[in-house]
């Protein structure tokens, strides 16, 4: 075992053969033998040795929890559960087991078994956590139920009843019993009991949150939409303390639902269980005051009542009646807000969503008015007044900031935006120094400065400056390199990088952000949606492990995280889990990943260093499947990831999260199609046998073009559907979702080609099916298929050629869609060679036929259909293609290299000197990434070339 534990598998596997042959029936010594064959890669070994014990049904402790860390390692959770069902039936009475029973079903989900095994550890044991664990089983009976009927009416009462038999009994114990009874009550809609059990003598017990009791009466009384309740409750509540934001909130809304239903307290009585409430809007304002005039008396500054002001004079606002309450100016009130909290990092957010309250024609007085209190030095010679302290450039900050939210740069001309760029680099360079004693981990106080002239200078871009763009990385990597932690920078490196088509520094920059966990279904779509097409191959199947090693492991740690739950009596926890794995595997990133790595594989490995047919078989492919969740699809891209502080107009709306989900789906569609297309072709191959007999219909094979040819039904509607989506012509914000290959798809011509493609193979299968005797037709149908796909996949071809990278007025521009076209035409012509040999595997056994013929007939002009020519034609053109492709794509890997960025003039003298190195730098990454993808695509396609030819029949 200790060899084990230090990874070194193979003494492990020697130590337990020495032992196995002293005493032969040492069940331990064979598992742990068995957990060494599984690390070292003997699969079916270890798994032969680990049933062979598994059958003799042991009960030795030490047996069975080696079995439980081999299956689990194997991915078999399911046969633990078979392990602990034989060794409970041998010792019935042992706690342990039954408990490890009930974790074996909890890990694969089987709730009802799991209710009976509590219910049996209950019976040996009484100890109440069992017996609640059978509660929790059925309640997981009901959430997993697709019968909401049969849920509400059997599960749900009988859990209720069991829990309502212990408290007839007295005999609820702990927090989490009393948790576990309130969320049945819940869930069965019986609110006014919930109700009764909080506010009663059980709610005493819910100590370990804070609030937990007034939280749980909150949400009832809103559910029974008992107002004065929620009034007088979140009244109490703010006067406790007065900062809790969601208090106001509820507040607020039970303040207007009363007034709205011209509520009055009875006479004579208590207002409301929960004591005095307020019912009219003077009540209101006066109680914001009021806390607004203890706050002021406070030891430390609180923002909520100042915020809740503001919130008040909104909603006022919206019900058309604002006047006549004096609440105060807006403007004057966000004023003297900033004059309190503007040196702290949240006066800007919280201002940001009161900004509607102000007209636009004050904003340019606001923002001079706030600039007024901010104390400012004078700088050295160049003008630009400097804060003296961090206080002073916090101030500062937030004012750029809401400059920003507010349009105001939006507005300006070009020659202006360019001064602002060069003032805020001023005021970011000033502010380092403030910095110097910071950590490597921390960010430095005057980051958003350069964030803010960088997101100035993507406008410029925008708007057609080329030069801008370079900018933009130059100043980004000079922020990057005082800052090294600073994930926006290095989001909007990645983003922009991309933007121009180089990958290779997005690899290094993703890595450094050290994406965890849920992070690789939120933001790994900003790797593995340009990885492959901007042409790295091998980055791209690292990046798809990284988030596909996540989504497989999310099964596997779920289940832990319930187990975990069960011990503990975190019983609310459970049901969240388990949404957070059907949100997970139904995440539209995973099965974008999932289909983009398998074409990827067989892109980089079919019919190259394994037969089509071997790839498509370890993949575990078929034609017939789709495992994708279509109906049920998650959007769970962080489409906020970078911070913007755009205006709402320029901003990423709920429109386009739907427009850019909407063509994610379409084009995985496509994607998903070509896949299954593919995978159905080594099918079609079938073993040699009496031509049109029964036999063929027996062996599938004739359903099996059925699946192809309605998979290519299924492609063209959802062909139909992308390009007319493309006709809307959506443009996304720049900074929003990136948009998906499908439109180089269409523009580049790689679509028609492929479809073609599938339609040949249908032809071929029937000139296979029909024989070469009477098929002129059929054969001169592949003939003119063959010619039209070779002029296509030329005009593919040319759609590739042109600089990479060109230099035009001594600024760079690259061309990244000549990039994506490039990585196409070697999709396309990887599928035309799969079909191509398909043809081969049909043509050849005609081809012997024939010359066995000829033997016989011992002529020596047995004419030859046409079809063979017409192939040995096609392939011959291929080859030739591929070699003008070939000989292109050396051609460019020329040109980039020589191209010589030093001599690079930036005209812009904006740039200071030591700008000038991270330019070079920058210029640099991009000529270099493009040189890399140029000869992944150059390698891959060399492979092409060769297996090419060998398809001469």
């Amino acid at each position: 075992a200790d060899y084990l534990d230090n990874g070194n598998n193979k003494m492990a596997i020697q130590q337990a053969d020495k032992l196995l042959k002293k005493h032969k029936d040492l069940h331990c010594a064979k598992v742990l033998k068995a957990i060494g064959l599984q690390r070292t890669g003997k699969q079916d070994e270890a798994y032969a040795l680990a049933q062979e014990v598994a059958a003799l049904e042991p009960t030795d402790d030490n047996s069975l929890q080696a079995l439980t860390i081999l299956y689990r390692e194997m991915h078999r959770p399911e046969l633990v559960t078979k392990l602990y069902e034989a060794a409970v039936k041998k010792v019935p009475n042992s706690e342990e087991y039954h408990s490890h029973l009930f974790m074996a079903y909890a890990r694969v989900g089987e709730y009802k078994k799991m209710q009976q095994a509590g219910m049996a550890l209950y019976k040996i044991v009484p100890k109440n956590p069992y017996y609640f664990w059978s509660v929790m089983s059925l309640i997981m009976q009901s959430i997993s139920a697709q019968d909401e009927h049969l849920s509400k009416t059997m599960f749900l009462p009988l859990a209720e009843r069991m829990v309502e038999k212990m408290v007839k009994e007295d005999k609820i114990e702990a927090e989490a019993e009393v948790e576990l009874y309130y969320m049945i009550l819940e869930r069965l809609e019986k609110y006014k009991e919930a109700l009764d059990v909080v506010r009663g003598k059980l709610g005493e017990k819910l100590t370990s949150e804070l609030q937990s009791r007034e939280n749980k009466c909150m949400a009832m009384y809103k559910k029974l939409c008992r107002w004065p309740e929620c009034n007088a409750l979140s009244r109490r509540l703010l006067l406790k303390n007065s900062d809790d934001w969601q208090f106001y909130i509820t507040y607020f809304d039970s303040v207007f639902q009363l007034i709205d239903e011209s509520w009055t307290p009875p006479p004579e009585e208590e207002h409301s269980l929960e004591g005095e409430v307020h019912y009219s809007i003077e009540q209101a304002v006066k109680f914001i005051e009021e806390r607004i005039t203890e706050e002021s008396q406070s030891s430390r500054p609180l923002r909520g009542p100042y915020l809740a002001k503001l919130e008040l004079i909104r909603r006022l606002r919206h019900r058309g009646c604002n006047d006549e309450y004096k609440l105060g100016d807006p403007e004057e009130l966000m004023f003297q807000y900033f004059k309190k909290f503007g040196d702290k990092p949240c006066c800007f957010t919280d201002l940001k969503v009161f900004v509607d309250l102000l007209p636009s024609s004050q904003y340019t007085k606001f923002i001079g008015e706030l600039l007024g209190v901010i104390p400012l030095a004078a700088g050295a010679g160049n003008g630009a007044a400097l804060p003296a302290d961090i206080r002073a450039l916090q101030q500062h900050l937030c004012v750029v900031q809401l400059s920003r939210l507010l349009g105001l740069y939006h507005a300006m001309e070009k020659q202006q935006k360019l001064t602002v760029v060069r003032e805020l680099m001023v005021r970011y360079r000033h502010g380092l120094e403030f910095g110097k004693s910071c950590l490597k981990t921390e960010l430095q106080f005057s980051d958003y400065y350069c964030l803010l002239a960088v997101h100035l200078l993507l406008d410029l871009w925008l708007e057609g400056e080329d030069t801008a763009v370079w900018q933009c990385l130059t100043l980004l990597e000079e922020g990057l390199s005082h800052s090294p932690s600073n994930a926006q920078f290095k989001l909007l490196l990645i983003r922009i990088y991309c933007r121009l088509g180089a990958f290779e520094p997005v690899a290094e920059l993703y890595s450094s952000l050290d994406a965890k966990h849920i992070q690789h279904d939120t933001i790994g779509y900003l790797l593995t949606r340009y990885a492959e097409a901007l042409g790295h191959y091998a980055a791209a199947s690292q990046s798809c492990n990284f988030a596909l090693r996540f989504f497989h492991s999310n099964q596997k740690d779920t289940s832990e995280y319930i187990i975990q739950a069960y011990k503990y009596g975190a019983f609310e926890k459970i049901p969240e889990f388990i949404a957070f794995r059907n949100r997970l595997n139904s995440s539209l990133h995973f099965a974008q990943v999932r289909t983009e790595r398998m074409l990827l594989d067989l892109l980089l490995e079919a019919n190259i260093s394994t037969s089509l047919e071997e790839s498509v078989k370890s993949m575990s492919l078929s034609p017939e499947e789709d495992d994708i969740p279509w109906k049920d699809l998650r959007d769970n891209r962080d489409l906020t990831v970078l911070f913007n502080w755009d205006p709402k107009d320029k901003d990423i709306s709920e429109e386009h999260r739907k427009l850019s989900l909407e063509e994610e789906t379409l084009w995985l569609r496509i994607r998903s199609l070509t896949l299954r297309l593919v995978s159905g072709l080594p099918s079609l191959s079938h073993p040699l046998q009496p031509r049109n007999s029964e036999k063929a219909a027996e062996n599938g094979v004739s359903s099996r073009i059925d699946t192809v040819r309605a998979l290519l039904q299924q492609l063209e509607a959802a062909l139909e559907a992308g390009k007319k989506f493309l006709e809307q012509k959506i443009q996304y914000p720049v900074l929003g979702p990136p948009p998906t290959r499908m439109a180089g798809f269409f523009s580049s011509g790689s679509c028609q080609c492929q479809t073609s493609l599938f339609y040949l193979v249908s032809d071929i299968y029937e000139l296979d099916t029909n024989g070469l005797e009477d098929s002129a037709e059929i054969q001169e149908r592949i003939g003119n298929s063959f010619k039209s796909l070779v002029e296509r996949l030329t005009d593919l071809f040319n759609k590739c050629k042109g600089d990479l990278i060109e230099v035009r007025d001594g600024t760079l521009k690259t061309h990244p869609n000549l990039l994506e076209n490039l990585v196409f035409f070697v999709e396309t012509i990887s599928i035309a060679l799969w079909v191509s040999s398909y043809c081969d595997s049909v043509l050849r056994p005609f081809k012997s036929n024939l010359q066995k013929k000829k033997k016989k007939k011992k002529e020596s002009s047995v004419t030859m259909p046409p079809v063979f020519t017409h192939f040995l034609d096609y392939v011959t053109e291929l080859q030739t293609l591929t070699s003008n492709v070939i000989d292109h794509i050396k051609g460019l890997e020329i040109i980039l290299t020589a191209l010589k960025l030093e001599e690079l003039s930036l005209k812009d003298t904006l740039l200071l000197q030591e700008e000038k190195k991270f330019t070079k730098t920058v210029q640099g990454k991009v000529q270099s990434s493009y040189h890399h993808s140029v000869q992944e695509i150059g390698e891959l396609l060399k492979k092409r070339l060769d297996t090419i030819k060998k398809l001469k029949i």
